[in-house]
């Protein structure tokens, strides 16, 4: 195993996530947030498309199209739908700031419905962290914004997907997996559409860039995330996907004049520290860290 290159991966990788964060906010400025879901899914599932043929894996294989890889794809629009539109209506480093509650949902999801094991302390860190959501989003406070929700519905959509995930057939290629969710976007872009009754906009050459922007760097994002799980332990370099709040405040800052208050960064704080005592406690007890899927649109 080779740590030192695999944090390296992963660092880069939350930085791809970052900035195509970054091109999804800005485009959200001009475009509805169904158009810009659409454009993204029709880039992406191409690319992965493209990749599986070319690795001689069939997209249509009966095997890849079973209920549990349904039910995932359906659970990677979903989550798709709120948090681009999270994106839309909040700071993105807010955005970043609730969306890190992920590790600490994925491991209660993981005793809840996969029957893992789950210590006090674990149990106790989760009630904790979500102490440190409920200081950034300030519910009945002023400053509340209800948008920030949207970011809670998307984190249990996405835990949805990957404990569905851990359940699909090995033999079914993750590039083909990966096709079927970034193909969702289309479907839920369009429903979003459809809803809101907003017709398709033109696009200029500049949303078009931030368009490929986007696409680029997610699908660079997601294949450094895989490859960083493939060639460091998942238990030292999972710690460092907490660099994309930190590359989300950056950008919140330096791009969008985004000022992030005191109880934000305490509770970003709060979320980050006690996901990092969980997976030091995974570690201590040598199993698995209950380690997320590439988060959206990845993702």
């Amino acid at each position: 195993m080779n740590n030192v290159q695999g944090i390296l991966l992963i660092v880069l990788a939350m930085a791809g996530f970052t900035l195509e964060d970054m091109f999804i906010k800005a485009l959200s400025s001009s475009l509805a947030t169904g158009q810009i879901l659409i454009g993204l899914g029709i880039g992406s599932s191409l690319i992965f498309a493209i990749t599986a043929t070319l690795k001689g894996q069939n997209l249509f294989a009966r095997a890849a199209w079973r209920a549990p890889l349904l039910w995932r794809a359906a659970s990677e629009g979903f989550a798709a739908m709120f948090f681009a539109s999270a994106l839309a209506l909040v700071d993105i480093s807010t955005v970043a700031a609730v969306f890190q509650a992920l590790p600490l949902v994925l491991t209660m999801g993981a005793a809840l419905f996969l029957g893992e094991q789950v210590g006090w302390r674990r149990w106790s860190a989760i009630g904790i962290g979500f102490i440190g959501v409920l200081m950034i989003i300030r519910p009945g406070f002023e400053g509340f914004q209800p948008a920030t929700l949207l970011v809670l519905v998307a984190v249990v959509a996405v835990v949805a997907r990957d404990l569905i995930t851990r359940r699909i057939d090995a033999a079914v290629s993750s590039y083909v997996v990966s096709f079927q969710g970034f193909a969702s976007l289309i479907i839920a872009g369009g429903l979003m559409l459809a809803f809101t009754g907003t017709p398709l906009a033109a696009i200029d050459s500049a949303q078009s860039g931030m368009f490929a922007g986007a696409i680029v760097f997610g699908a660079l994002g997601y294949l450094g995330i895989v490859i960083a799980m493939r060639v460091g332990e998942a238990s030292v370099v999972a710690p460092f996907r907490y660099t994309r709040l930190v590359f989300s405040m950056l950008v919140g800052v330096f791009v969008f004049s985004e000022r992030p208050d005191l109880p934000t960064l305490l509770g970003s704080g709060l979320i980050i520290a006690t996901g990092l005592y969980t997976f030091l406690r995974e570690r201590r007890l040598s199993r698995p860290v209950a380690e997320p899927q590439a988060e959206f649109p990845q993702d």
